[in-house]
Formats: structure tokens, sequence, C-alpha cells
């Protein structure tokens, strides 16, 4: 039976995997659990703080070679170490340095294609003995492109055959039976990190450049996002001075935007007005089915040109305390812009 374990003791009886699980798991104490967490978190803690150590002139000579690369960087490697690669090339690539991954089996297979002229080549490995690596450095080199060693043994094939040498030995792994990749590869990943930062420094990457890589995060749509960009894709409430009470609430409540723009027949803006409007003029007026709009909008409303940052429509919302601004467009009234739009839009 599917899920469940048939222990013959005093009789058949059948016991379900879930409470064999549950069972087994019992033998392990919370504190030893909490234990094994804090000294694993401990080793790889320790283990970052002595790459320190390891920040020498050969990892200055790293970064200066990437960056005056003509061509792209190209991080590879195998196991383990090619997910840390992929992350590599995408710290890479969000901070103004192209890279690519290569794995280092497909590499030795046909995908050495992608290695171009002026492309410099970073080669991840904890030995620096995969058969793999082997088969792959002489051809890479035989190219004439540098050969970056990002590897956690000094004394390996890759290490004394690569033009620079990064080093990211660790002591000892946080897996109890020293086996498992977890502080070497936490060592490879911050390496590869400190290189990047430091190539985005020397490249003077700032915080636009950033944006413009990260147009969907909330940093570029802080900083590109423009109101027109929002606003074009609302209802554009109207009426008229002239207008009663019904065709007012009814313009309001169709274009589910919580104000209307009173506009005269020539299209000149004379004011806004809002459900709160609406509900203060109802306080105040015992009959007020013979209002008109002219009779309870907002004079001089507070406005933004549809050109202007998404940013500065917040800043305007939150000075004046309020929900919706006025979009305009060579002067005229061009739309709404709600708080709802900044917030979909991850601007708040």
């Amino acid at each position: 039976m599917h899920g469940l374990l048939l222990i013959n003791y005093m009789g058949w009886q059948f016991i379900s995997l879930r409470c064999l699980r549950d069972y087994l798991c019992g033998m392990f104490s919370p504190e030893q659990v909490k234990e094994q967490a804090i000294e694993t978190i401990r080793l790889e803690a320790e283990s970052v703080a002595s790459l320190a150590d390891y920040v020498n002139d050969a990892f200055v000579r790293a970064v200066r070679t990437i960056y005056e690369a003509t061509g792209r960087v190209v991080v590879s490697g195998i196991g383990k170490s090619a997910v840390i690669a992929q992350k590599i090339v995408a710290t890479f690539n969000s901070t103004g340095t192209p890279a690519i991954f290569m794995h280092a089996a497909d590499a030795i297979h046909g995908d050495l294609g992608m290695i171009q002229a002026g492309d410099v080549v970073i080669i991840i490995s904890k030995s620096g003995t995969s058969p793999e690596i082997k088969v792959l450095v002489p051809f890479i080199k035989n190219f004439g492109n540098p050969v970056i060693a990002l590897c956690g043994n000094a004394t390996s094939y890759l290490a004394t055959n690569a033009d620079i040498f990064v080093n990211s030995t660790v002591a000892k792994e946080a897996c109890p039976h020293n086996l498992a990749p977890t502080t070497s590869t936490t060592a490879q990943l911050v390496m590869g990190d400190a290189l990047a930062i430091c190539l985005l420094n020397l490249k003077g990457f700032t915080e636009k450049d950033f944006a413009r890589y990260h147009p969907g995060g909330a940093l570029g749509k802080r900083l590109f996002l423009r109101v027109a960009d929002m606003s074009d894709m609302n209802a554009k409430p109207v009426v008229k001075p002239d207008s009663t009470l019904r065709e007012i609430i009814y313009e309001i409540s169709a274009k589910r935007l919580g104000a209307t723009a009173v506009l005269d027949d020539a299209g000149n803006l004379k004011g806004v007005i809002t459900d709160g409007d609406l509900r203060r003029m109802l306080e105040k007026n015992e009959s007020p089915a013979n209002l008109k709009a002219a009779d309870i909008l907002t004079p001089n409303p507070k406005a933004i040109d549809g050109s202007e940052l998404a940013t500065e429509a917040l800043a305007l919302m939150r000075k004046y305390d309020i929900t919706q601004l006025v979009v305009t467009k060579d002067g005229h009234y061009a739309g709404m812009l709600h708080l709802h739009d900044l917030v979909r839009e991850g601007i708040i």
C-alpha cells in the first residue's frame, strides 16, 4: 500500500511512513538541530572572513585583466562550482560587466566556440583537478585568452596552469563529513562578488546604470517610470461646469479614480471634483440636487506633467496629503493619476 510500511511485530500492523519519519526525527532534539545550524553558519562565516588574506596582488591583476578586456567574461565550472559560476555571471551582468556561462563539460564537446577574441575566462573549482578542467585549460590558453583560476587548491593543475590564481581555499566544509561543497562554494561566491564590486567601482557604475539593467525592478521604476506611463493606461474622467450632481457621481464611479476633471467647452481645466468633495458638499447642503459641477469643484488642482518621474508624483501626493493628481501634457488636461497606480508599480 502506498505510503504505508508493513511491520511484523506481535501480529501484522500498518504504520505510516510519516509516523516513522516523525519518530526518527524525534531522536534529534530541537537543541541539536539549532547547534548544527549554528555550527554551519560559524564555519561558513569563518571561511568567508579568511578570504581577506587572499585579496593580494593576484586578485588585483584579475580585476585589472577583466577591466581592460575588450570582450566578455566567460565563467566556467563543473558540478556545484558550475552553479556558483552561473550566479557570478548574473552578478557581473547586472553590475556592468558583460559575462556568459560555459559549462566545463559542455565546453570540451563544442561549447568552446562561445569563447571569442578579447574574452577573459574564469574557471571555478575547489580541487582544480577535475578531468574536464585538465582538458579545457590547454585549449583556452591556445586560443590566447587569459585564464583566471578561482580555486581552492593552490598546488592543483588549474591553479598552476592559469595565468592568474585567485585563492578561495577553505579549511573545512560545513558538512560534518567534510565532503559536501558548502563553505567552499560560499567562498567561491564571495570572491566572485568581490571581483564584481571592484569592477563596478572601477567603471563608475551608478545607481542609474543599475536601474537601466533592472527596468522591471523597484529601483528601475523609481528612476525611469514616467507619470504618463501610468496615467495613459487610466480612463480620463471629465465633466463640464454645468454637469449635474448625478452626472458627476456617475463619471467618478465609472472611471474608478475617485475624482474627475472639470473642463469648459474650450478644454480648459477649471478644477477637479473628488469623492471627498462630494461628501463635504453633502454635509453642507440639505438640498444639493440643483448644484452643478462649478459649485462643487476645487479650482487650481495639484497637477503634474506626464513627462515627470513617478517619484515626483509621489512626492507631491505626500506633500499635500492627496491621493489623485491631474496629469497634463503641454499645459492641457491629459488624465488622472491615482495613488493606487504608484502602489501597483511598486514605487511606494
